[in-house]
C-alpha cells in the first residue's frame, strides 16, 4: 500500500512537471544540407515562463533559418490576442515565421479571424491560405505552401463521425500549385492525408494536429489518441518517408500530455 502510495505521488509529480515545466528541442537530420527549420506547432494559448520567454529563447538558441508554426497558436474561443501579439512580436525578430491555420483557428468566428489575420500581417507572419510563396535560403530555392484543410475533415456538424475526406482532387482544385524547379514545403496542420500531399507533389511536409497521440506508451512510442477520439494514430509524431515525401510531426506543445513532452523540433534540410 504504501509503495503504491509513493508510485502515484511520484506518477502525479511527473504529470505536473511534464505539463508545466518541460520543453524539449527534437533535432532532425534530414539530408545533408545546412538549412535550419524550427518547427511549431499547437500552442493553444499556453506560455512557457513569463510571455513565453522560455519558447522564445529555445528557438532562438537554435539559430533557425526560417520556423514553420504548422497551426492552432491559439484555441478556438480565443478573444483577445494581447498575449498573441506580444509572442509574434517577439518570434518574428529570431526569424521569419511561415504560419498556416489549424482546426482552431478554422473553429474562429469570422471577426475574430480577421482579427487573428491582421496580427499575423501586423508583424510580418507569412501565410496565405492554399496559396504559395518563393524564397532562397542560403543559395537554394524553396516554394513554401499553405495548405487551408476543410472544417468537415476535423468535426461534422458537432460530431467526430462521418468525417470528409480530403483527396488528390480536393487539393488540386483548392491549392494553387508552385513551379516544380525547387524544394517544395508544404504546411498543412492535418497530418492523416499524407497520402494526398505526397501525391500532390510535396517533397517535405509539416504537421501538426495530432498532438504526439496525447498518451504515449513508454519504450513502444505509441500515441494512443488524435483529437477526432481516433485511437492508435499512423502518424502521430515523428518523420516518416511516404513515397518521395518527408512527412515532419510535431508533437506540438500545448494540451494535457503524458510521457509526450511539449517540444520544439529542428530539422537540417
Amino acid at each position: 500500500m504504501e509503495i503504491a502510495a509513493v508510485l502515484l505521488i511520484g506518477f502525479i509529480i511527473y504529470f505536473v512537471i511534464e505539463n508545466t515545466v518541460i520543453l524539449r528541442v527534437r533535432r532532425e537530420k534530414l539530408s545533408d544540407g545546412s538549412v535550419k527549420i524550427a518547427h511549431l506547432s499547437d500552442l493553444h494559448k499556453k506560455t512557457f515562463g513569463k510571455n513565453n520567454s522560455r519558447l522564445l529563447k529555445k528557438t532562438a538558441d537554435e539559430n533557425p533559418d526560417i520556423i514553420i508554426f504548422s497551426g492552432d497558436i491559439i484555441t478556438r474561443d480565443c478573444r483577445d490576442f494581447t498575449e498573441l501579439s506580444h509572442f509574434l512580436m517577439r518570434l518574428t525578430k529570431i526569424a521569419p515565421v511561415y504560419f498556416s491555420y489549424g482546426n482552431h483557428e478554422l473553429d474562429l468566428p469570422e471577426e475574430y479571424r480577421k482579427m487573428l489575420d491582421d496580427e499575423m500581417k501586423k508583424y510580418g507572419v507569412h501565410f496565405a491560405a492554399n496559396d504559395y510563396e518563393i524564397l532562397e535560403i542560403k543559395d537554394r530555392k524553396f516554394s513554401i505552401t499553405f495548405a487551408q484543410l476543410k472544417r468537415n475533415i476535423y468535426k461534422k456538424n458537432g460530431s467526430y463521425h462521418n468525417l470528409e475526406n480530403y483527396t488528390y482532387e480536393d487539393m488540386i482544385n483548392d491549392v494553387r500549385k508552385p513551379e516544380t524547379d525547387c524544394t517544395s514545403i508544404l504546411i498543412a496542420h492535418n497530418p492523416f492525408f499524407a497520402e494526398t500531399y505526397e501525391k500532390w507533389g510535396a517533397d517535405y511536409t509539416f504537421s501538426g494536429h495530432i498532438h504526439g497521440g496525447a498518451i504515449i506508451i513508454p519504450f513502444l512510442k505509441i500515441g494512443i489518441l488524435s483529437p477526432e477520439r481516433k485511437f492508435f494514430p499512423k502518424y502521430a509524431k515523428g518523420v516518416f518517408e511516404i513515397g518521395k515525401m518527408k512527412l515532419l510531426i510535431s508533437g506540438g506543445l500545448g494540451k494535457l500530455r503524458l510521457f509526450n513532452p511539449p517540444e520544439i523540433v529542428v530539422y537540417s534540410i
